[in-house]
């Protein structure tokens, strides 16, 4: 008897562009750059994507164009979460540490701060137009498009 195996990867294939970002700015502020030097209109979602294997939540902003059917996404990279720290046992007086962890979306692309997430079945994206524009945000340090087949965790750009 023969055995049969679907992969996940063989109902999902949409067709998407991934462009990292790397800016020190707050989520919102970068949003309105975007904004404002690409003419679109990125809005905060009112649910963030939160991750429940790690307790994490990034924000993501999200505008979808009708004209051309292309879904824009920004999504934040990092996640940073203060928790409890362990402390020995045995101690005379016992102090509560507080440690931050740091927790990321895509955990090969630790560096990046945030991702643009381009979709679109059938409009061609100009990738050089959107690359350069982002270039010329001042406080954008650098942009690039990932190589999609290198990324080991695809699954949580799913949303």
């Amino acid at each position: 008897m023969a055995l049969h195996k679907l992969l996940v990867d063989d109902f999902y294939d949409e067709t998407y562009t991934l462009i990292a970002i790397h800016c020190r700015l707050e989520d919102y502020r970068l949003a309105y750059m975007i904004n404002k030097f690409l003419s679109i209109n990125l809005e905060r979602k009112e649910k963030d994507l939160d991750l429940n294997y790690t307790a994490s939540s990034y924000a993501i902003y999200h505008w979808y164009n009708k004209a051309n059917d292309v879904t824009w996404n920004l999504i934040t990279n990092i996640c940073k979460k203060e928790e409890e720290g362990l402390s020995s046992s045995g101690v005379l007086f016992s102090e509560d540490r507080k440690v931050t962890k740091t927790y990321n979306l895509i955990p090969e692309l630790k560096q990046v701060d945030y991702f643009i997430k381009i979709t679109s079945d059938t409009y061609v994206v100009n990738e050089k137009m959107i690359m350069d524009t982002l270039q010329s945000i001042p406080q954008i340090i650098t942009s690039y498009t990932v190589d999609l087949s290198k990324i080991k965790s695809k699954e949580h750009l799913i949303f």
